[in-house]
């Protein structure tokens, strides 16, 4: 009779626990049907991922590669094997073989941590095999074209995310006195995401502003123009300051002229972030190479019609740059005027108050304002 109590208690403890699954059960089966009939249009066949790149918003994460390089791989073995060593930054030359010597002066200056690129302008590539070199650097060719064309179409942000820095240099430059991994290092010290080297004084026009300064490593300063600080021969950018240059350049405008003024709009504070590197310097030697690409007309050398086209393109590059202006609070403290002030050099534009600003303008007798159609700036003016 002893036991009949043990045999209670154990068959009560069964049946509480019996009892907790069949509620939990019933409590998930009631949550789950709720769940259903709120959220009917579901469809566990789309795959949404706010973070993916427009156009993949259907992909899972884990198939999307949203940039490239140009990093050279194998045709056979095993891909993570392909690369053993990865070049960290990018240097582009625009070349023509006239310049072979010059460009195999210069890129013997850049270690095996930077990848070379070559764009040919004149059609010519299996000859520069004769440098080793050339086998292992990337090659690209379009007869008659200039860097910034083939920066604009071959250098797309996503493609050269892989390389901390990119070079986007002339083919006629002296590299004597530059080691490119001591560049580097004096841009990383100085925080510099656009830069070039300093420019040999004596040697052709040099413009006070990136004339090289024996006293120094780097320097900052500007004294020609406000707002000018290097020039577009052998600029250096960063990763994150490309991003912002490649979308400024045109399509239609091929040679550059007056992309120099407006780079500081891409870094912040510019006058911190820009600058000429001195103790690493060059010497531009104003080969006119690109000019014998042109088409002699009207009698006149081919040189001439490329060098029209350049004023011709810098006059709309300054048009189209001052179609949406920078805005910012400060500017509205200025005192009414009746007036247009563009800090640009031509007879029709006059000196800006404020250096900080491109434009300074009023509602009385000015522009008028509108919203900018480009997200970049805050405010349109036109007729």
């Amino acid at each position: 009779m002893a036991k009949f109590p043990a045999v209670s208690r154990s068959v009560f403890r069964f049946t509480n626990e019996t009892m907790r699954i069949v509620m939990v059960t019933v409590i998930g089966v009631v949550l789950g049907f709720f769940i259903g009939i709120s959220f009917p249009s579901v469809s566990i066949t789309k795959i949404y991922v706010p973070t993916n790149p427009r156009g993949a918003e259907r992909l899972a994460p884990g198939i999307v590669v949203p940039d490239t390089d140009f990093h050279l791989r194998r045709l056979w073995g095993d891909p993570s094997e392909d690369l053993p060593f990865k070049p960290k930054y990018l240097v582009t030359f625009t070349v023509g073989y006239a310049q072979k010597e010059n460009i195999n002066r210069a890129v013997k200056k850049f270690s095996d941590n930077f990848a070379i690129l070559l764009f040919h302008y004149d059609g010519r590539v299996t000859e520069w095999d004769e440098f080793e070199w050339s086998k292992r650097a990337i090659h690209i060719s379009v007869s008659k074209q200039t860097k910034w064309w083939y920066a604009k179409r071959f250098l797309h942000p996503d493609i050269v995310a892989a390389y901390e820095y990119i070079f986007i240099w002339d083919e006629d430059l002296g590299v004597d006195h530059f080691n490119a991994e001591e560049y580097i290092k004096l841009v990383k010290k100085n925080g510099l995401d656009i830069s070039q080297p300093g420019l040999e004084p004596d040697r052709g026009l040099t413009w006070q502003m990136t004339k090289r300064r024996g006293d120094r490593e780097v320097h900052k300063v500007t004294e020609e123009r406000p707002g000018w600080f290097v020039e577009i021969m052998a600029p250096v950018f960063s990763r994150e300051a490309w991003r912002c240059v490649w979308h400024m350049i045109q399509n239609d405008l091929v040679h550059g002229w007056g992309l120099d003024f407006a780079l500081r709009k891409c870094v912040e504070p510019a006058h911190e972030k820009i600058g000429v590197v001195d103790s690493q310097w060059i010497v531009h030697q104003v080969v006119p190479s690109l000019g014998n690409q042109g088409k002699a007309e009207g009698g006149k050398p081919a040189w001439e019609g490329v060098r029209a086209r350049c004023r011709k393109e810098w006059g709309m590059f300054q048009t189209s740059e001052i179609a949406c202006i920078d805005i910012k609070g400060a500017i509205l403290n200025f005192p009414l005027q009746k007036s247009v002030y563009i800090c640009r050099e031509a007879q029709w534009m006059k000196h800006c108050p404020d250096p900080t600003f491109d434009v300074f303008f009023c509602m009385q007798g000015g522009p008028k304002m509108k919203l900018c159609p480009d997200p970049a700036f805050d405010v349109c003016f036109g007729s």
